[in-house]
């Protein structure tokens, strides 16, 4: 039984994955250091975009085909893979800031996450896994450096107790990890 899931987790990419999640945690702490006061939220966005990235790139298999005739149900293992990779996120950035340099508000990093791995999902299923990691990239550098005030696009960058942001994010994160679990990444 191990064996399987060590098997599965490899094919899966997650051990490059989780070496590139500790390269980012690692990038962001000399910068985390060098932010007196409270948090910019541009970082925890750069934080989360980078981590999702690390983790889009097991959103499918070695070959598609292959996973697409097993007599297994992927609809629910897909949904948990992308509720891992946007929960191993959360808790890595919690964790670093646990260690000292603060990247944010708990709520807003969770917000972020599931907001983020929901965009990995639909990025997933609209482009495949290998390009999965452009629609959240690609929203938070739209966000972060031509900023929208005042509209659903800066969920991201919203203070904590934001109710619209934290609706934008669940729903994101209901629709990404629903598109992604029942159709799956795009060959």
């Amino acid at each position: 039984m191990t064996a399987r899931i060590v098997l599965h987790l490899r094919s899966r990419r997650v051990p490059s994955s989780a070496a590139a999640l500790a390269a980012v945690a690692c990038a962001l702490w000399p910068v985390g250091l060098l932010v007196d006061g409270p948090a910019d939220p541009r970082l925890v966005a750069l934080a989360v975009a980078g981590g999702v990235t690390a983790g889009s790139v097991g959103l499918a298999g070695q070959d598609p085909d292959l996973d697409r005739t097993a007599a297994l149900r992927w609809a629910p293992r897909r949904a948990v893979h992308l509720l891992a990779v946007g929960a191993t996120v959360a808790a890595v950035l919690l964790l670093v800031g646990a260690v000292g340099v603060q990247l944010g508000t708990v709520e807003v990093l969770l917000r972020t996450c599931a907001g983020a791995a929901g965009l990995v999902g639909l990025g997933a299923a609209l482009w495949g896994a290998r390009q999965a990691w452009l629609l959240p990239l690609g929203w938070f550098a739209v966000v972060v450096f031509a900023p929208v005030r005042d509209g659903f696009p800066d969920w991201v960058l919203a203070p904590p107790g934001s109710t619209a942001a934290s609706w934008t994010a669940a729903v994101l994160l209901t629709a990404g990890t629903a598109t992604y679990a029942v159709f799956g990444p795009r060959r």
